[in-house]
């Protein structure tokens, strides 16, 4: 896609929040990125508009139908003043997988990026720059056409929003209680388990309210048809470190191909550690752990990047990992991948974009 974007400045600029309380997701910035989509004419008419409210048909079918996919990015600005993105390319590829699952049509990622760095460029102010900190990047598709059919919408519009957000763990990386959830389930294969859908969001919350009563950070999610293959923690890839390997669920279908996840994979096998992608239940956990072989627990994310996890609570059984301390695996990652975003290391790999 080569055609222009068109930019109109906000003559109203909002007051920057304390940059010690920024949370997550709260502060908006000044601008949007905006593309429409007709069936008659493809992606069309980029801008960059003010941040406002959107004004939309009741009848638009994301309301009825569910179309709708999203995206989590970051942004990070390094000590010499530039903008680093980190591996935007994988999630303008997953946005299309979501896209083509919803039956959404594919967006062209190259533009795309060039767009979310406009934005950038004109909002870059609003990058905080505590360490920990960064500028959130939330890409999202919503089917806009006014019609109670059930059917792919033949309009769409794509927005971009941004967010300045704080340091995930304010206070160090302190692992966290999970319970495994053996009642409601997230997604099953063959379903949009796979996509980054809001729908399936909506589906997680119940249990995590449920969970978050009883004390835990999160849920571990079972597989729907057995409930006891291990699939995601809340939002996150899990991983496992047993007898010194590690062992993460395969991708089958209802579990989201994490952009962390496959850097993750990638720097431990670069760093000789065995991993392996497959199928590990819930049971084969217990029995590590009971033998004393389950050494660490982390998820992987855009949010936090690696969260530990210091407790399981499976039925009646408690589950202590690496004496609920962080693992030394898990420091490392933690280490290396924010280094890798924030500047401080070199990327040897080609997976940072700087501006």
């Amino acid at each position: 896609m080569s055609e222009e974007i068109k930019v109109q400045l906000t003559a109203t600029p909002a007051e920057k929040p304390d940059s010690q309380k920024l949370g997550f997701g709260k502060y908006f910035t000044d601008h949007m990125f905006v593309m429409d989509y007709h069936k008659d004419k493809g992606w069309h008419d980029p801008r960059i508009v003010p941040y406002a409210p959107i004004v939309m048909d009741p009848a638009a079918m994301v309301f009825h139908y569910g179309q709708a996919v999203f995206e989590g990015m970051k942004a990070y600005l390094t000590d010499s003043g530039k903008v680093l993105l980190f591996r935007p390319d994988q999630n303008m590829q997953r946005l299309n997988c979501s896209n083509d699952r919803l039956g959404i049509p594919e967006i062209d990622g190259d533009f795309v990026i060039h767009a979310i760095k406009t934005l950038i460029e004109i909002d870059k102010s609003w990058i905080p720059t505590e360490k920990g900190t960064s500028l959130y990047i939330r890409p999202f598709i919503i089917a806009t056409e006014p019609c109670l059919g059930v059917r792919s919408s033949y309009t769409y519009q794509l927005i971009v929003i941004l967010s300045p957000v704080g340091a995930y763990y304010s206070g160090g990386l302190e692992p966290v209680k999970i319970n495994v959830e053996s009642d409601y389930t997230r997604a099953v294969r063959g379903g949009i388990g796979f996509a980054k859908a809001a729908g399936n969001y909506a589906a997680s919350i119940k249990a995590q309210e449920n969970a978050k009563k009883d004390g835990f950070s999160q849920v571990l999610w079972l597989d729907a048809i057995e409930k006891k293959y291990i699939e995601e923690v809340g939002s996150m890839n899990i991983f496992f470190k047993i007898g010194g390997k590690v062992i993460t669920p395969a991708i089958n279908g209802s579990i989201l191909k994490g952009v962390t996840r496959s850097s993750v994979i990638a720097l431990l096998q670069e760093w000789g550690v065995p991993v392996e992608e497959r199928k590990l239940s819930i049971d084969e956990i217990f029995e590590a752990s009971q033998q004393g072989l389950l050494e660490e627990v982390f998820g992987t994310g855009t949010a936090a990047v690696i969260s530990p996890v210091g407790e399981l609570h499976w039925k009646e059984h408690t589950m202590k990992i690496n004496e609920g301390k962080i693992g030394e695996l898990s420091q490392k990652l933690y280490d290396t991948i924010t280094g890798l975003q924030s500047g401080n290391l070199p990327d040897t790999r080609n997976w940072t974009i700087t501006f």
